[in-house]
């Protein structure tokens, strides 16, 4: 059977590093056993879904290099949903319950008094026939729950290994509300059912979930019909804290605003909480290739945005020209070489606008030393210029002055730049041209 996974975010919001996370490994394990990748719109909380947020979340994977395969949304699936309810019912492990929140509440209070756990006690398959119809006739409406086998729910994780769940342990959980609208468990397991998912592969937020899920799979599919499971653990903090809520709910978008290149979030994510050394890499198919499910830790995986930034400007000072070409020209500088030049100086790709002036002016020069520069515009040499000009000029500096290091070096990049650090000057020279250069030594601005 082909490999067919799924990623399911609900469009409630925009997308996050944590959900990205999930999503980049779903992606590469397709890849990797050349399946498909299923974008699944779990858009069963209609109050709180928004057509705004799942355009959003399908154009900001598509901006990080994730491209689904098939594509479903839950909303739209409500009739196989019902179905699947009716099913459960007519197996009896589907039941009606009438407790209202205040009244569960009550009980869980009670139960956590007494020392017992606060797990759901079945009161409601007590109730007989003639109570239920007074419920409702009362105005109760029933809200429905799962009948667990209260038994050992065993699977073996592709990354967690032997697990093991005692459903006695747990509550019977809701699975229709009293409106009779679907809570998410029971859509997800039909719709990965209908879809023939394989693998699920999601944070470790979710294991006693799939013990739930496992037995609902059972339920609709038949003995041993439940997909295989794989469970990654959550991102935290660089310094092992838990992730902070602004970290956590780092959207996609934000960073991409603020310039983050999509292959370093993507080789970011990818890599962090592996076996593997974090490292940029240029494209997906690169990431497919050195991907292994057993690679991943079951440690926590560290997030470290500044981590993430020099990964980032890592990537940048690998990139040629070609790939960035249209970019710097919508951002109206460009050129190979004044690329070359700098781009080991960015951090971010819009850095360059910042550095563009430095060849093309307005510069304003810093000249610490009136007579030194006077001295250095001198002997400035004829044009034409190439990289081996700047060593020319220094050496003449250095013969005409006495200086050398950086008594030489730092006031002749002041004066030429006004900058304390920058590009090789060496690169940068001929791009700004002898007149440019000449002018900035004589402490104009040019």
């Amino acid at each position: 059977m082909s490999t067919v996974v799924r990623f399911a975010p609900s469009p409630t919001g925009l997308l996050h590093v944590g959900n990205a996370r999930t999503a980049i490994v779903n992606y590469l394990f397709a890849r990797k056993t050349g399946g498909q990748f299923l974008l699944r719109i779990d858009d069963t909380d209609t109050e709180r879904s928004k057509q705004e947020y799942e355009d959003a979340i399908i154009d900001v994977l598509r901006w990080l290099g994730i491209k689904h395969d098939l594509f479903a949304r839950q909303s739209e699936r409500s009739p196989a949903h019902q179905a699947a309810a009716d099913k459960l019912k007519a197996a009896g492990l589907l039941y009606p319950c009438y407790e209202t929140a205040m009244e569960l509440d009550r009980r869980r209070q009670r139960q956590i008094a007494s020392g017992k756990p606060p797990v759901y006690d079945r009161a409601a398959l007590k109730l007989t026939a003639e109570e239920r119809e007074a419920l409702e006739a009362s105005g109760r409406r029933a809200h429905w729950r799962f009948k667990l086998s209260q038994t050992k729910v065993k699977w073996t994780d592709l990354i967690r290994g032997e697990v093991e769940i005692d459903t006695a342990h747990l509550s019977d959980p809701v699975l229709i509300r009293e409106d009779g609208r679907f809570l998410y468990t029971l859509p997800s397991v039909v719709d990965d059912v209908d879809f023939n998912i394989t693998h699920i592969i999601r944070g470790e937020d979710h294991v006693t979930n799939t013990a739930v899920q496992i037995e609902i799979f059972e339920a609709l599919a038949g003995k041993g019909k439940a997909p295989a499971f794989a469970h990654h653990p959550l991102l935290i903090g660089a310094g092992g804290e838990a992730l902070s809520k602004r970290l956590g709910s780092l959207s996609l978008a934000m960073l991409r605003d603020d310039g983050l290149e999509p292959m370093a979030l993507a080789s970011y994510l990818a890599k962090t909480g592996t076996s593997d050394p974090i490292a940029a890499f240029a494209s997906m198919d690169e990431l497919v290739a050195g991907f292994a499910m057993e690679k991943i830790a079951r440690a926590p995986a560290h997030f470290d945005p500044a981590e993430l930034t020099n990964l980032n400007a890592k990537l940048l000072h690998l990139l040629p020209y070609t790939a960035v070409a249209p970019r710097l020209e919508a951002a109206g500088v460009g050129g190979e070489a004044f690329w070359e030049a700098v781009k080991a100086n960015l951090t971010r790709i819009a850095d360059v606008t910042t550095l563009w002036p430095l060849v093309v002016g307005p510069v304003t020069p810093v000249i610490e030393d009136a007579g030194f520069a006077a001295a250095a515009a001198a002997v400035l040499p004829p044009e034409p210029f190439d990289e081996t000009s700047w060593g020319v000029f220094t050496k003449a500096v250095q013969a005409a002055t006495g200086r050398k290091g950086k008594d030489l070096f730092h006031p002749l990049r002041l004066a030429l730049t006004g900058l304390e650090h920058g590009p090789e000057l060496k690169k940068l020279l001929p791009l700004m041209g002898r007149t440019r250069a000449l002018a900035r030594l004589n402490g104009e601005t040019a």
